[in-house]
């Protein structure tokens, strides 16, 4: 692999260092089709979740709910059957309207939670509106962990009900010793209507 370079006077190729690179597998995609969730579980329908990669990153791509004014969400499960790790978690988001009246850049707390086991919002209200989605990604930091907790940090865009476009932040960890082995995706009512979650591991090599 090379790296092309330019200066004033030459274009040079310098060949990547061995070792360096990183590497993206694909693991698994899900498409949604009005699902009340969407579940990644490590060791069921082809999904791995587990020590075979210290970071796994989650695409969603046009995630589009059937209630009107939504919140995508996102729980973590920790050897239970329930989707309830315990979490501290931080959200800020920027926003602005159609209309160019309206834009602000700010933290809610009222989005956080503190050592809570509900679900972690990463979206603003969705809108339901045929053109109206959410896309976005999701990284989380080796869940495997028995020794420390399980941070994880996302980004997400959306068109918002109120015809807002929202950049939103969000970010945490799941204070849990025990292994995180399944994720589930799912809006704070009603379907997920349409849209893919696509599952990637990244390896060292």
């Amino acid at each position: 692999m090379s790296i092309v370079t330019y200066n004033n006077r030459s274009i040079s190729n310098i060949t990547a260092i061995p070792g360096t690179a990183k590497s993206l597998t694909h693991i698994k995609t899900l498409t949604a089709s009005s699902d009340s969730t969407l579940s990644f579980v490590n060791g069921s329908s082809d999904v791995v979740l587990d020590s075979t990669y210290p970071i796994y990153i989650f695409k969603f791509i046009n995630i589009h709910p059937a209630s009107d004014n939504s919140t995508f969400e996102v729980g973590f499960r920790d050897g239970s059957t329930d989707y309830d790790a315990t979490k501290t978690t931080t959200f800020f988001w920027a926003y602005h309207d159609e209309a160019d009246s309206e834009t602000s850049l700010g933290y809610l707390a009222s989005r956080d939670l503190a050592q809570g086991t509900g679900f972690t919002d990463l979206s603003g209200s969705v809108g339901n509106g045929g053109d109206e989605s959410c896309s976005g990604e999701l990284t989380l930091f080796n869940p495997s962990s028995t020794t420390f907790i399980k941070h994880f940090i996302s980004r997400s865009s959306l068109y918002e009900g109120g015809s807002y476009a929202m950049d939103v932040h969000t970010g945490g960890y799941c204070n849990v010793t025990a292994a995180i082995d399944a994720v589930q995706f799912k809006f704070s009512s009603g379907n997920v209507d349409a849209g893919t979650i696509k599952l990637y591991g990244l390896k060292d090599s």
